[in-house]
């Protein structure tokens, strides 16, 4: 059973909410011992965000918090300084998503982090980013999914934006902080020195554009919500049936003919013989699929389909996600021991390993999110070269 594979690095978590704790416990998956630096009394703000709520414990938090440790510090106290300076010398990461300057002013900032740990990795998370005309705007996800362009992208039409139903700016700013994170530490091994990276809930979201961006940048065209139907692919997208609904995805000239074949279609009928020429005739491509569907049984329906070899799928709830075999098969679901809770099922890493031999690797110590403070005392005693964490071995 391996520790994983950052086993041995130490993370000063100095983040709340989301992005920046997706972040942190992205390493901790991996195997790094993440210090969660949390404010006295209070701790990280979704510790109160709810409900739900289970025996008093925010389910919100418990999403972001997994593999942590807790230590409760004031920042703006002496000890607090001092014991972070103590943390800072000793990690290899930290993290923190405080709007622009706030580090600076409590003291830390790049250059005083840099002259206590040469070595030290920072990720900085912001909103809109850390410079430019707007550098300094707090960061809320749906703020940023609306000024990023992402939900003029999503919903029933162009003037029906919707918000994605996750935090997704949020959650991909964590992601391309651990990313940048990873990327640093591997040059620290050829320089030894630390660096900072910087993302922020803009530059996330504009980065998945994919597509849609160089729709606009190389062929000048404004993407806009096309609801539940891809605007580059035809027929791709979700279609009703006689008691739910059922999503295709047409994505070559392959597949269209062989739909066509089980379906009795002319595949080369004037005006859908190709993709650009079903895209232009959307509508009449749309109204022939519903038509075709609407006969049929969900069930029934997607038989039909993987026996021809036409990718399919049902829209799942989340309880038909956790209970699918297909999804704990794959690792994505973790148990762990709750202090308060006790025994509690969480999602887990989204990451597998396996060895050259195929062996799949376990990593060993998932734990569940900490209550605050429950490490306060094991983290001073290893501070001051009293006792040991994980990471020392």
């Amino acid at each position: 059973m391996s520790h994983g594979p950052l086993a041995g690095i130490v993370v000063a978590d100095l983040t709340r909410a989301l992005a920046g704790p997706h972040a942190t416990m992205m390493l901790g998956d991996l195997g790094a011992t993440v210090i969660k630096v949390e404010t006295p009394g209070a701790g990280d703000d979704t510790r109160g965000w709810g409900p739900p709520f289970r025996d008093g414990e925010s389910t919100y938090f418990l999403s972001a918090n997994r593999n942590k440790r807790s230590i409760e510090l004031d920042l703006k106290s002496d000890d607090g300084r001092r014991t972070l300076e103590a943390l800072v010398r000793k990690a290899d990461v930290l993290v923190e998503n405080f709007r622009t300057g706030v580090l600076e002013r409590l003291g830390f900032g790049p250059d005083r982090l840099s002259e206590l740990n040469p070595r030290l990795v920072v990720l900085s998370i912001s909103g809109f980013g850390h410079d430019g005309p707007e550098g300094g705007r707090p960061g809320y996800d749906q703020i940023a999914q609306g000024e990023a362009g992402l939900m003029s992208l999503t919903g029933s039409g162009p003037d029906d934006p919707q918000r994605v139903g996750v935090p997704i700016a949020d959650l991909l700013a964590g992601m391309y902080g651990a990313y940048g994170v990873l990327a640093a530490l591997i040059e620290r091994q050829h320089t030894g020195a630390g660096q900072v990276v910087r993302t922020s809930l803009l530059a996330a979201v504009v980065g998945v554009h994919a597509s849609q961006g160089t729709k606009w940048t190389v062929a000048g065209e404004v993407g806009h919500a096309q609801g539940n139907h891809h605007p580059s692919i035809c027929p791709y997208g979700l279609f009703h049936t006689r008691d739910g609904a059922v999503q295709i995805a047409i994505g070559s000239e392959g597949l269209w003919r062989r739909f066509c074949t089980t379906f009795g279609l002319d595949p080369d009928r004037p005006g859908l013989a190709t993709n650009p020429e079903r895209v232009a005739n959307r509508a009449t491509v749309i109204e022939l699929v519903e038509e075709l569907f609407a006969g049929h049984d969900t069930a029934q329906l997607l038989t039909t389909l993987a026996e021809a070899g036409i990718p399919a799928g049902k829209v799942r709830d989340l309880s038909e996600v956790y209970e699918w075999d297909q999804t704990r098969s794959q690792g994505l679901l973790l148990d762990a021991f709750h202090p308060t809770l006790g025994p509690i099922t969480v999602p887990g890493p989204p990451l597998r390993f396996f060895g050259s031999d195929g062996t799949e690797q376990t990593f060993a110590g998932h734990t569940a999110p900490p209550l605050l403070g429950a490490d306060s005392a094991v983290i001073r005693a290893w501070l001051a070269n009293e006792a040991t964490l994980e990471a020392d071995t």
